[in-house]
C-alpha cells in the first residue's frame, strides 16, 4: 500500500510538473541584432541647412536663377536635396511632387554620401508630404466655400422673389367689391 501511495504521489508530482511546464511561455526567440546605423555626417547637413535658410530669403527671380545653377552642376545626393528644397519654396518654382521624388531617390540610395543625408531627407519628405496634404485639404475647403456662397446667392434670390410676391399681394385691394368676379 505504501508503494501504491508513493507511486501515486510520484505520479501526482509528475502531473503537476507537466502542468506547470505547460503553463510556462515557450522560450523567446533570441533578440535580433539591432540594425547597423549608418554613420550620419552632421557636417554634410550643416551647409544644406544653411542653404535652406538662404533659399527662404531669395526673391522669385533669384530662385529661378538658382534652379539653373543646380541643373548645371554634377548631380549628387546633396544636389538632389538642394533642388528638392528649391522646388518646395512657395515663392519659387513650387513642385512638391518632384521634390518628393528627388528626396525618395536620396532615401533609396545606399552610397555613403546619400546615407549620411537620410535623416535630413526624411525630415524634408515628411514636411513636404504634410504640405501636400494641407494643400489638398485647403483646395477642398475652398471648393466647399464656393459652393456655399453659390447656394447663399441662390437662396437670397429666392428670398427676394418671395418678398416681391408678398409686396405685390399686399397692394391688392382687400375690399370684396373691388375684386374682379365679386358679385354685388
Amino acid at each position: 500500500m505504501n508503494r501504491f501511495r508513493a507511486g501515486r504521489r510520484a505520479l501526482t508530482l509528475l502531473a503537476a510538473a507537466l502542468l506547470a511546464t505547460a503553463c510556462v511561455a515557450p522560450p523567446a526567440a533570441p533578440p535580433e541584432a539591432p540594425p547597423v546605423a549608418a554613420k550620419v555626417d552632421e557636417a554634410a547637413m550643416l551647409p544644406l541647412l544653411g542653404y535652406l535658410q538662404l533659399l527662404q530669403r531669395m526673391s522669385p527671380p533669384e530662385l529661378l536663377r538658382e534652379r539653373g545653377v543646380l541643373a548645371a552642376i554634377p548631380q549628387t545626393p546633396a544636389t538632389h536635396l538642394r533642388l528638392a528644397m528649391l522646388l518646395a519654396q512657395p515663392r519659387g518654382p513650387l513642385d512638391l511632387g518632384r521634390a518628393l521624388s528627388l528626396l525618395d531617390g536620396v532615401l533609396k540610395a545606399r552610397e555613403a554620401a546619400a546615407v549620411s543625408l537620410h535623416p535630413l531627407a526624411q525630415t524634408l519628405a515628411s514636411q513636404f508630404q504634410e504640405r501636400l496634404r494641407l494643400d489638398a485639404q485647403n483646395d477642398r475647403l475652398a471648393q466647399q466655400l464656393k459652393e456655399s456662397q453659390r447656394r447663399n446667392v441662390e437662396l437670397q434670390e429666392k428670398l427676394d422673389a418671395l418678398t416681391d410676391i408678398e409686396r405685390s399681394l399686399s397692394t391688392l385691394p382687400t375690399n370684396s367689391r373691388n375684386l374682379p368676379g365679386a358679385t354685388r
